[in-house]
């Protein structure tokens, strides 16, 4: 059997399970490349720690070729353009040949759309902007603290709302709450609306029982940093002293002119499969618009993409083994809403169940805050190839009560 050359575009969680599941799965006559533009990976869901003081930035990045098995290529450089036609992929370094592809691309933040962000806003959701965070909140003196969901879709839903939880638990261990109106601000109008509204006015309780304000159904047009303004449509309008911002989310630049993108910018792919419209083409994580039977867009989180790589890399393994491929994605998920203390939330459920997903919210205590720290101890400390870090799985996963098949 000639050797074929897997392809893999990303490395974020999607990009590097299908490049480990591939590795297990194929001989060493075939070749799993993956095109990563940074040396380093940095663990996303451990961001809002860092926010607060729990977590140093050495202590969540790991060089990206220490995540990958034996076997596995890694080349640094940045994805420029996809050409279906002759199978190859262009880079700011070199083009790449594949007999197949998956796309693990993400979502591009684009703070710059907003007017006014880059100047007055804290980005939560990149290590640089968390960092930069946690050395102001050391010093903050109080005030009015607003977090903005600038626009719509954005990756990880619970994120705004958990910033929110932890902003107050930093404020209350500095003995600031009296002097803080801390407010979250959203165009959404509820937390986490794809979950349904038992989910969301659950989210929408955590808030107000920590005294958060919970401002629904506003987009915001643009920041005054010299007057700490925020403009919304319709001419509202608040002030501010602390702004921490959900940045505006896109589709990768690389995918312009690659015919795989829809009308969004996104890529749309079979709901199971992760198929492309180009059959050797498949798409996992934030780069992808699935459309659940209610009409809503999946939500872009790191555990969609988990589980839709290992489906992608099983296919594709299969399919160049000679057997017939037959993994399915199941829809299912699930997130973490840490509240500070050493407590959390936990939801999960279907989201491919009919008419509307089935989310569930399990009562917030210390053992799903431990669950998260187990599943960043799978992920970080042992690295995803270890002994170690897929027992560390397995306990989290009996502690959360979702299947350890990652």
């Amino acid at each position: 059997m000639a050797g074929k050359t897997v392809l893999i575009l990303g490395g974020g969680v999607g990009g590097l399970v299908a490049a480990n599941e591939l590795r297990r799965r194929l001989g060493a006559e075939h070749r799993v490349l993956v095109v990563e533009r940074s040396g380093q990976h940095v663990f996303i869901p451990s961001l809002p720690w860092v926010m607060a003081g729990w977590r140093g930035p050495d202590q969540i990045t790991k060089e990206l070729r220490r995540m990958v098995l034996p076997g596995v290529d890694v080349v640094q450089a940045q994805v420029k353009g996809i050409d279906t036609s002759r199978q190859k992929v262009s880079t700011d370094s070199r083009e790449l040949g594949y007999d197949y592809l998956v796309v693990a691309l993400g979502a591009e933040l684009t703070p710059e759309a907003v007017p006014g962000y880059i100047e007055a806003a804290h980005n939560f959701f990149t290590l640089e902007g968390v960092t930069r965070l946690a050395r102001v909140l050391k010093d903050f003196p109080g005030g009015k603290v607003a977090v903005v969901v600038s626009r719509l879709p954005y990756k990880c839903p619970a994120a705004p709302y958990e910033a929110a939880l932890l902003l107050h638990d930093v404020f209350r261990r500095r003995g600031l709450l009296e002097r803080i109106d801390l407010r979250v601000f959203t165009p959404e109008n509820l937390p986490m609306p794809v979950a349904g509204p038992v989910l969301g006015q659950a989210v929408k309780g955590m808030l107000e029982e920590k005294g958060i304000g919970f401002h629904p159904a506003v987009q915001l047009t643009s920041i005054d940093p010299g007057a700490r303004q925020l403009r919304f449509q319709d001419g509202v309008t608040a002030a501010f002293d602390l702004l921490v911002a959900v940045p505006p989310h896109r589709a990768p630049a690389a995918l312009n002119g690659s015919g795989l993108a829809d009308e969004t910018g996104w890529l749309t792919v079979d709901r199971r499969t992760l198929r492309t419209r180009v059959g050797n083409v498949y798409a996992v994580g934030d780069v992808t618009r699935i459309i659940l039977p209610n009409g809503k867009p999946l939500p872009k989180a790191g555990v969609f993409a988990h589980a839709e790589a290992q489906v992608v890399a099983r296919n594709i393994a299969d399919d160049i083994l000679g057997t017939r491929p037959e993994a399915r994605f199941d829809g299912l998920g699930y997130c973490w809403i840490e509240m500070g203390g050493g407590v959390a939330g936990f939801a999960s459920g279907d989201f491919y169940a009919e008419p509307d997903p089935v989310v569930k919210l399990a009562r917030p205590g210390r053992v799903w805050h431990w669950g998260k720290v187990l599943f960043e101890s799978y992920w970080m400390h042992d690295g995803v190839t270890s002994l170690a870090s897929r027992w560390a799985l397995a306990l989290g996963s009996r502690l959360v009560g979702v299947p350890a098949s990652l």
